[in-house]
């Protein structure tokens, strides 16, 4: 993970509701615990056709979306089971941060410890987004997001995130890289308390 405090990039919309973890990520492609190659087989049933060629159809296969941070989905992503592959997936193709105007909560939670912004916006505010790709800027400091262009330019709004995965996004760390930052203050305090357990 790379710190992050803010960043500009464009806008895929995916204007589908109820994208669930199996559609993210297909349950055959969960045998590994590698985060590494996970980017490929996101959203497969839609990305490919039968033969394996990609299917030009879907957003994600278009051109002009090629290399585009930020997934703009509809209504209750990241529902259905709890796999931290779906997460994985987003960040191994390239995407930073998700914006819906619900997001489930568990796909929330895995998403923030791994690095991955999930961002519930207002309606309206999505609804343009849905409309035409466009750019933004995310300030993960400032907790907002910006439209640079298109419809709405200008246009910003503000989104929440506990203090805890606002400071592991801004300095590219997860749980367990946030406990290792804090080994030393973690002997010293086991160095005080020894013995003294009940």
């Amino acid at each position: 993970m790379q710190p992050t405090t803010a960043f500009t990039t464009r806008s895929v919309p995916l204007p589908r509701a109820d994208i669930d973890t199996d559609q993210i990520i297909p349950a055959r492609f969960l045998t590994t615990t590698s985060r590494e190659g996970l980017g490929q087989h996101l959203f497969a049933d839609w990305r490919y056709l039968p033969n394996g060629d990609d299917n030009p159809a879907f957003e994600l296969n278009q051109p002009q979306h090629r290399d585009a941070q930020v997934l703009v989905a509809g209504r209750n992503f990241g529902c259905g089971s709890s796999r931290e592959h779906a997460p994985w997936s987003l960040l191994d193709y390239g995407f930073k941060a998700i914006i819906s105007t619900e997001i489930a909560d568990i796909f929330r939670s895995n998403s923030l410890k791994n690095g991955l912004l999930p961002i519930v916006a207002p309606q309206a505010f999505v609804e343009k987004l849905l409309q035409q790709p466009c750019e933004l800027t995310i300030d993960i400091e400032d907790c907002t997001v910006r439209i640079n262009d298109g419809a709405g330019a200008g246009e910003c709004i503000t989104f929440t995130i506990d203090a805890f995965s606002r400071y592991c996004l801004m300095h590219g760390i997860d749980q367990l890289g946030f406990l290792l930052d804090q080994m030393d203050a973690i002997e010293r305090f086991e160095a005080q308390h020894d013995g003294h357990a009940a």
